[in-house]
């Protein structure tokens, strides 16, 4: 016999989540699709650090101090630290509205705009929102929504719209936003200051290992390590130009409080000159605000319970009991079961006639048994 069960299994709200990204750890790790560069990014730092710590370190401990490899392991860890918070965490994304809530504000839009004619263009959907006494603009998200707060920006890569939204950053894998723009920033810096670190002993390396090769002071040098060195020294030196300069322009960013998609935008430093309402006047307040303001907590809520049930069948053996299609016994007067002679014979059964359908001499009163007549007695005699 089957029989169906309602299983409820559940689902966290992250399996739900629309955009671009995908998730690990059961939703604790959030990521764009495109993570092919940040696996380049890991890459080169574990590489380069590899061979300095396998090679160089040992060297320069012993000629030079042991502080020397205590300090390189200390921003190394503090870079990959960073890095990994960067790229693991949720930059700011602004839940899409639900159906309910984008048709009331379709809504007050139509009812604010009004009917627009066919073949004309509707107005722009934008609210007008004051900071500081400054008129700020807010757009209108055609695929979240929803009027974007101020900063927020739609990415076109994780199609999410990120609050505070800096820029999207391949090489950390994920958006910077307003949840981690301050990882960034301590990523960057602290990846150039490791990359300054590592680039001049490399070269103090191969001076020392030159003299000391002629000397024969070191036999422990050999030329091949020299070479590995040089290789160190090559992505060191193209990776300083980039680094190093990515980290100068984001503090001068962060000393304006200003994004780099508000920079390249030009929107406080238009035609019309704009003053920045988020800037206060102050670089130590800037900077006290995007590095040690209070970290908002993230609104998706990933690991959230949806339960949906779903009905599995499954087979049961049960005892066979009497089917509607069988006949079934009736007990006689005398405690007997008894069947009916058309059903015995294979003939159509004959109805039985009611009470009323009954001659009035064979007619019954309720609660009455019948009773055989002594006719029916003596026959059977």
């Amino acid at each position: 016999m089957s029989v169906m069960v309602a299983r409820k299994k559940v689902v966290r709200k992250w399996e739900k989540l629309p955009g671009r990204n995908t998730f690990c750890c059961d939703g604790r790790i959030m990521m764009a699709r495109q993570k092919g560069i940040f696996y380049l990014t890991l890459f080169l730092i574990l590489g380069t650090c590899a061979l300095f710590f396998a090679f160089e370190c040992r060297y320069l401990a012993v000629q030079l101090s042991p502080a020397i490899p205590v300090f390189a392991a200390v921003l190394f860890l503090f870079a990959m630290a960073t890095l990994l918070r960067t790229s693991f965490s949720d930059p700011g994304v602004i839940p899409r509205a639900l159906p309910d809530e984008a048709a009331f504000i379709e809504m007050e839009i139509e009812a604010t705009n009004g009917t627009v004619p066919q073949g004309q263009r509707p107005p722009p959907r934008i609210k007008n929102f004051q900071i500081n006494n400054q008129i700020v603009k807010l757009k209108y998200c055609y695929t979240c929504k929803i009027f974007r707060p101020p900063r927020a920006s739609h990415c076109s890569i994780c199609d999410n719209c990120v609050e505070r939204f800096d820029h999207h950053c391949p090489w950390v894998g994920n958006c910077v936003g307003k949840r981690n723009y301050r990882y960034f920033y301590l990523f960057i810096l602290s990846l150039s200051l490791l990359t300054i670190y590592i680039f001049t002993f490399n070269i103090v390396y191969v001076a020392l290992s030159d003299d000391t090769a002629g000397l024969g002071l070191f036999p422990g040098c050999s030329r091949s390590l020299t070479l590995l060195t040089v290789l160190e020294v090559l992505i060191c030196f193209f990776t300083l130009w980039s680094v190093v300069g990515l980290t100068g322009f984001h503090t001068f960013l962060v000393a304006l409080n200003q994004t780099t998609n508000e920079d390249i935008k030009g929107s406080w430093t238009g035609k019309n000159r704009v003053q920045n309402p988020y800037s206060h006047g102050n670089i130590v307040k800037n900077c006290c605000e995007v590095l040690c303001g209070p970290l908002p907590p993230s609104v998706l809520d990933r690991r959230g319970i949806l339960q949906q049930e779903e009905g599995t069948a499954q087979e049961e053996s049960c005892p066979r009991g009497p089917s509607a299609h069988e006949p079934t016994a009736a007990p006689g007067p005398g405690g007997l079961a008894e069947e009916s002679s058309a059903q015995q014979d294979g003939g159509v059964p004959v109805p039985s006639l009611s009470n009323a359908e009954m001659p009035e001499e064979k007619q019954l009163t309720s609660g009455e048994l019948p009773v055989p007549s002594q006719d029916a007695g003596r026959a059977e005699h």
